[in-house]
């Protein structure tokens, strides 16, 4: 009977040992179906569906469910929309697609494109610049400035070429005095409303309006924020 007993015990410590050998290498586990060695590898569970998006639920086969709504289908078509205005004025400003941020702004602008000029218009009809920079301060700014060219002028602070962020004002003399005006947008680039082509975007470096360059004014109604993102 020792005997039998001495055995059993034997063959238990063998067993005991065995396991110990054959787990050299100990784990820890823990939720979301991750294993910690204890080398410090992570190791996925085979047995658990890890959804590493983590932004949709998982199936049971470890699929991401499709929840595509009606919703979610007009969102992506507005930001297809969104992206195809900011990659068109990017490519006419020369200017990154990140920096038309100003919806809003460029909305206005593609609305009243090529609007045809008018001496003392302002309308889709017929507009002309001070009209047309008037009428852009306030949809886009919630900003008000004087009807004229001239009085735009005064009303706004002085503002260095080299300091000029969208939505500053320029003004040109081609008849003597302050006789034209546009709406700054960056890079040297315009948006104004000329006398032959209507609402237009134009540069500051063209050599017309490199000539006849004024100065440019800051409506001391508004400001950014960030002023190097409006550059």
């Amino acid at each position: 009977m020792k005997s039998l007993l001495t055995l059993i015990v034997s063959i238990c410590a063998i067993s005991v040992f065995a396991q110990g050998q054959s787990s050299s290498r100990p784990v820890l586990r823990f939720i979301e179906g991750i294993e910690l060695s204890r080398d410090l590898q992570v190791e996925p569970r085979q047995d658990v569906a890890v959804n590493k998006d983590k932004t949709q639920p998982v199936s049971e086969v470890g699929r991401p469910h499709q929840h595509r709504t009606h919703s979610s289908h007009a969102a992506i078509l507005n930001i297809e929309q969104l992206s195809q205005l900011q990659f068109k004025y990017a490519m006419i400003t020369d200017r990154e697609v990140e920096a038309i941020c100003n919806l809003p702004l460029y909305r206005f602008i593609e609305e009243w494109m090529d609007t045809p000029y008018r001496l003392g218009g302002n309308s889709k009809d017929g507009i002309d610049c001070s009209g047309f920079s008037g009428t852009l301060m306030t949809s886009v700014y919630s900003s008000r400035l004087p009807r004229t060219a001239r009085e735009q002028y005064a009303a706004t602070e002085r503002v260095e070429r080299d300091e000029l962020m969208e939505g500053d004002l320029v003004f040109f003399n081609n008849r003597g005095g302050v006789s034209h005006v546009g709406v700054y947008l960056g890079n040297n680039f315009f948006v104004h409303s000329s006398t032959k082509n209507g609402v237009i975007i134009s540069s500051l470096n063209d050599t017309y309006y490199s000539r006849h360059y004024l100065g440019a004014g800051r409506n001391p109604q508004f400001s950014y924020p960030d002023a190097e993102a409006h550059r």
